[in-house]
């Protein structure tokens, strides 16, 4: 599913003419199998959201490969990139990022909207999505009226409802209390055995690790070691 190889990054930083090339990533090498929880777990600094942004494209490598789903995407440009996103990826953040001006159902059919999805499929397929994720009682409300938990399950219908292979988690339960923590992994956990689709979890919080097939630990930009971990 996903298969990365010798990948490195690096930013430069400070004023013009002064510039210090800063290593993020120091030659990553990991694959990630369909249907598999993955948890890279790592202090912040280390690397890891760098890593996720450049899985995504984001970010373009400076060395290595990301093959996803036997596509080779390191050289992708920026249109080639948000294409592919459209058509493969699923995206949770700490913060949410719905859009204020529209409702929960608004901000589940988004993705479907972009891709050129019919109105009719659209409806049904996100009515479909707010009863797996416990939210057809808030349909019409704003991000605004909902819980944290609420806005993060709005967050992960989004992710879900174009049936991506891979979903890509970035701190996914950071603004939540350890109930609200412990609902959304089950949630996600739960989507993921329905759907058989890929999670790729970023986190220092052990308890959100603790979820995964297997937790890949980075440190210093590099990936440490591997802990297989049975849920």
């Amino acid at each position: 599913m996903i298969t990365v190889q010798s990948l490195r990054h690096a930013f430069m930083i400070g004023k013009k003419g002064k510039e210090k090339k800063v290593e993020v990533l120091k030659g990553i090498d990991f694959n990630v199998q369909q249907g598999e929880i993955v948890s890279i777990v790592g202090k912040s600094g280390s690397g890891k959201s760098t890593l996720l942004q450049v899985i995504a494209g984001f970010l373009k490598p400076n060395n290595g490969s990301i093959q996803i789903t036997d596509i080779e995407t390191a050289h992708f440009t920026e249109k080639q990139s948000a294409a592919f996103r459209l058509q493969h990826f699923g995206f949770i953040f700490q913060n949410f990022q719905l859009l204020p001006g529209q409702n929960v159902a608004e901000n589940i059919e988004l993705p479907l909207k972009l891709k050129g999805i019919s109105p009719t499929i659209r409806q049904k397929k996100v009515q479909d999505m707010l009863k797996r994720v416990g939210l057809t009682e808030v349909a019409d409300h704003y991000p605004n009226e909902l819980s944290g938990g609420q806005q993060q399950r709005v967050s992960i219908a989004r992710a879900m409802i174009t049936d991506p292979p891979i979903v890509l988690a970035d701190e996914p339960t950071g603004s939540l209390d350890m109930q609200t923590e412990q609902e959304i992994l089950q949630l996600m956990q739960q989507l993921n055995k329905e759907s058989n689709v890929t999670f790729v979890i970023i986190t220092h919080d052990e308890e959100v690790a603790s979820i995964a097939n297997r937790i890949l630990r980075m440190s210093d930009g590099l990936l440490m070691e591997e802990v297989q971990h049975a849920i």
